[in-house]
């Protein structure tokens, strides 16, 4: 175990090695077996032990030895030996993975980018809202993240390591902190017999520390938001479990806001001798890089006792601007368990110092009062430890927090001080840290139930495969890790001039604040609203008063303009930032001023987008049915109007269908589109169709009478145009790529049925039609892709080839996959839907190791791009295409059946309180 042996001298994780060490720091030379660390046999039986579920874990737990299965884990979920190793390793997309025509298309445009980053880098100072040149690399190593919504966000990865931080809102720091760790140390009769760092590491720092774990006798579990970690500890009869809460609790906007994480360890003793066991937590003071280097750090322990619950810990106090916070290090004391904590220690140092004390006598020596401020290019990091007996054959419970007090942010552009949303429950003086320890220590029991009774009805369902359970969950860790903020919105913020109309707006901002999450970790752009239509299915069901806030958001940015000039990089062209009655692509940068400033995206003038109106229209519909919320339509209802005026003249030849400009005029911004298309012109069809409905909720006949007309030409002009037998074409143009198939053609027809349209008299899309087009795309775009692995290839030609015309055609987009997926479940392809989705699911997850980072997109081969996106939450888009097709068995079934219950029709309100089993 290495408590006195130098590091250079210990023994690591081999093969019929076993390890021998002394415990000398309590004073005696006894000597400690620890049981030997083998590699894996190829040979070993599949379905040993009995909780392996190969279909669970695949290869992910096959270099597991253990036999632990750890207190209380779930089933279901995201598994994975802690030994285990990715045998693929992919790099992000860059220029060198464009083919030659396509470089060719893009010269213009790459020249053009190069200017524009070396200004934005070189001269502003600024990181690019998307870095090209300096891609994020592959690190397959990231977890369940901690944190609430829109607090901040900090990763702790499956190997235990927190190694991905956003503490500055949108703004993201790749970086293990090694100083960061949990350490057992275990004692029989007065004597430490074992004391290890919980970490397969092997850091050239605190190297006193007894690094590297045998990862092999250690697993990993996911089912955001919690996690488990489970160490079998070798030669000790001791088992830890490690569970980790975060506060997501849906239809909640308190806890679900609060900046904590809270870890319960669950020591097994299966031996027949009474221990002493302590878990020490150790956290440097920042993370290590430039905003510590000036100094003035320190740190100090505290005390909070109320309603009879005592919560001790330290202090780590970051003054450093614009953005300084607190973060706590914090323990619960019971009448079982000691906690005690080492102030200060260099975390760059040797560590010896913080691990003889530990090791002494399991306990830390808990100086008073508080430390010095740290010295310039001086790390300082703390220590706090929970002590327990642990009986023969028996258990203890050893609860410690994180939280962090960040209340008052400024973004990039240090124009404006925000509060975040949490602030209205616990201040916005800097002083909460404390209380919010305190707070989520108390509470975690109560969470925990809470998220047991929302993921229960889909855990149970055993018609679910293993794993949809585990992605629906996990994929949601992009809401509270996407760069995500929640801000309060002062009542002096909000223009009455451009919100006069939306009786609904400041009430709904003012209770609710304002949220915003990025496009992706590396496309940092708030909101960005093309992407947030597939991902918004997350939003509506789960926080829809987010969803709401959300949109009224969007409607008063639509009402705005910007008409600075600025060149568009595609194009060349100059255009202005925002005109008028469009709805925006995003609303800013975090290192910008976002909201005061939109549209960070300078690729194409979106103005002139396709789709970005009609998603808004789709939406606020959507909304309106899964909440009922009438206020809020007729709030919507003349921004609708606005930007349907402002599509209308995209109908060129007033045949009722819009055409597409001859460039990537969509969410796929690098797919040229030309005149009437299957995505687009879907899109605009089931547009116009929630207006006829919309028109007739709001008592406006004459609108209704327009759409209508509007209507009956464009279904016409589609079928006519696009619909060939098979499926509809991608475009009209000339080009050969104008008959591909497009996996993404029936979105227009995804949102009406997810609205309880598009079937019967509201039906846009002939159903044949539609059913024949979702089994074309799977016989070609999924099956005949990567052997029907790999989910669906956005585009496929008719002869059984991936499109390769653009950059994005060959590509895999996962949120795309799961609205098709679940286009297919409404459609009752339910099978077809669900091996669509898998194939992602594994690829992302069990293949290409990218767990809490799915990317955009993938292609067969190689690549990636744009790690950690928005667009995946899609997922659940699925689920509520299963809640309404086992809605509509109960309408459908005799009075008698459903105990005298009226359900034929699907209240609004009471479709996605909570998910339920299928």
């Amino acid at each position: 175990m290495g408590t006195g042996v130098p590091p250079s001298e210990q023994t690591g994780c081999a093969k019929g090695d076993p390890q021998v060490y002394c415990s000398e720091g309590a004073g005696g030379t006894e000597a400690v077996q620890v049981t030997d660390c083998e590699s894996p046999e190829d040979g070993r039986p599949q379905n040993e032990p009995s909780y392996r579920n190969p279909e669970d874990s695949g290869q992910l737990m096959a270099s597991y030895e253990g036999k632990a299965q750890g207190y209380q884990v779930p089933p279901f979920g995201w598994r994975i030996c802690l030994a285990h190793e990715f045998a693929e390793k992919r790099k992000p997309f860059n220029a060198n993975d464009i083919s030659l025509s396509n470089l060719v298309k893009h010269l213009g445009m790459g020249l053009r980018y190069l200017q524009w980053w070396y200004r934005k880098t070189q001269v502003e100072k600024k990181k690019p809202f998307i870095d090209l040149i300096n891609c994020v690399p592959l690190r397959q190593i990231y977890g369940c993240p901690l944190g609430g919504i829109g607090g901040g966000t900090i990763t702790r990865g499956w190997r235990g390591q927190f190694c991905r931080w956003q503490l500055n809102p949108g703004m993201y720091q790749h970086r293990t902190v090694i100083a960061d760790q949990f350490t057992v140390c275990l004692r029989r009769e007065g004597q430490t017999v074992y004391q290890q760092v919980l970490s397969v590491e092997r850091p050239s720092v605190l190297r006193s520390w007894n690094w590297g774990l045998c990862g092999y006798f250690a697993f990993y579990h996911a089912l955001y938001p919690r996690a488990w970690t489970v160490y079998q500890l070798p030669g000790q009869n001791v088992t830890l479990t490690c569970r980790q809460i975060t506060p997501i609790l849906p239809h909640d906007y308190q806890d679900s806001s609060l900046p904590v994480g809270v870890f319960v360890w669950d020591v097994e003793n299966e031996g027949d001798e009474a221990l002493d066991v302590s878990i020490m937590f150790s956290m440097r003071n920042g993370l290590g890089g430039g905003d510590d280097a000036p100094g003035g750090l320190w740190n100090e322990p505290f005390c909070l006792e109320r309603d009879g619950e005592s919560v001790q810990g330290l202090l780590l106090h970051h003054p450093t601007l614009p953005n300084p916070y607190t973060m706590a290090v914090a323990a619960r004391l019971t009448a079982d368990t000691t906690v005690t904590h080492f102030t200060a220690f260099d975390p760059d140092s040797t560590g010896r110092q913080v691990w003889q004390d530990l090791l002494h006598d399991g306990q830390l020596d808990s100086p008073a009062g508080r430390s010095d401020p740290s010295q310039k290019g001086v790390g300082i990091a703390g220590a706090v430890c929970v002590t327990s007996k642990l009986p023969p054959r028996g258990q203890c419970r050893l609860e410690f927090s994180l939280a962090w007090d960040m209340p008052r942010i400024m973004f990039g552009a240090k124009g404006q001080v925000y509060c975040r949303r949490y602030t209205r429950f616990f201040g916005s003086e800097g002083d909460a840290a404390p209380a919010l320890s305190h707070y989520a220590l108390c509470q975690y029991a109560d969470w925990e139930e809470r998220i047991s009774a929302w993921q229960s009805p889909v855990l149970d369902d055993r018609s679910l495969p293993a794993w949809y359970k585990s992605a629906l969950f996990n994929e949601l860790y992009f809401l509270a890790d996407g760069g995500t903020i929640w801000l309060e919105v002062p009542e002096d913020s909000l223009l009455e001039e451009l919100g006069g109309n939306m009786c609904q707006l400041r009430p709904t901002l003012q209770e609710y604040g304002r949220f915003g999450y990025l496009e992706g970790q590396e496309y940092r752009m708030y909101n960005t609203y093309d992407v947030h239509f597939y991902a918004s299915f997350a939003l509506i069901m789960l926080w829809p008063k987010l969803e709401l806030s959300l949109q009224y958001d969007m409607a008063l940015a639509t009402l705005r303009e910007d008409l600075t000039w600025r060149q568009y990089l595609m194009s060349g062209v100059m255009a202005p930032v925002k005109r008028k009655n469009v709805i925006p692509h995003d609303v800013g940068d975090p290192d910008d001023e976002p909201w005061l400033r939109v549209n960070a995206y300078v690729i194409h003038d979106t103005a002139d987008w396709k789709d970005l109106n009609l998603k808004f229209v789709l939406q606020v519909y959507r909304d309106y049915y899964l909440t009922g919320d009438q206020g809020f339509l007729r709030d919507m209802w003349p921004v609708c109007l606005a930007v349907m005026e402002s599509e209308m003249k995209f109908d060129k030849d007033q045949d009722g269908l819009i055409e597409n400009g001859g460039y990537a005029d969509q969410t796929y911004d690098a797919w040229v589109t030309t005149g009437p298309s299957a995505y687009c012109g879907g899109l605009w069809l089931a547009a116009v169709a929630v207006m006829v409905q919309m028109a007739a909720l709001c008592g406006t006949q004459d609108v209704q009478d327009k759409f209508s007309s509007i209507l009956r030409r464009g279904k016409e002009a589609y079928e006519r145009l696009l619909w060939n037998g098979h499926y509809y074409n991608y475009d009209c143009s000339s080009q050969p790529q104008s008959c591909s198939i497009m996996s993404d053609q029936c979105a227009g027809q995804w949102f009406l049925r997810a609205s309880g349209l598009g079937e019967g008299d509201t039906e846009v899309f002939p159903t044949p039609h539609i059913v024949r087009a979702l089994q074309t795309i799977f016989k070609f775009n999924v099956q005949a892709f990567a052997g029907g692995a790999m989910g669906a290839v956005n585009g496929m030609q008719p002869h059984g080839v991936p499109d390769r015309s653009s950059v994005q055609s060959d590509e895999v987009w996962v949120g795309v996959v799961y609205g098709l997926a679940a286009t297919m479940i409404q459609e009752g392809l339910t099978w077809e839907g669900f091996r669509t989705a898998e194939g992602c699911y594994r690829t992302v997850w069990e293949r290409l190791g990218l767990a809490f980072q799915t990317p955009e997109a993938y292609c067969q081969q190689r690549v990636f791009r744009s790690l950690a996106y928005m667009r995946p939450l899609s997922i659940w888009a699925m689920q509520l295409a299963l809640q309404q097709q086992q809605q509509h068995k109960k309408a459908s079934r005799p009075r008698a059946e459903q105990g005298g219950l009226n359900t034929a029709t699907l209240g609004p309100k009471e479709a996605m309180a909570n998910p339920s089993p299928v």
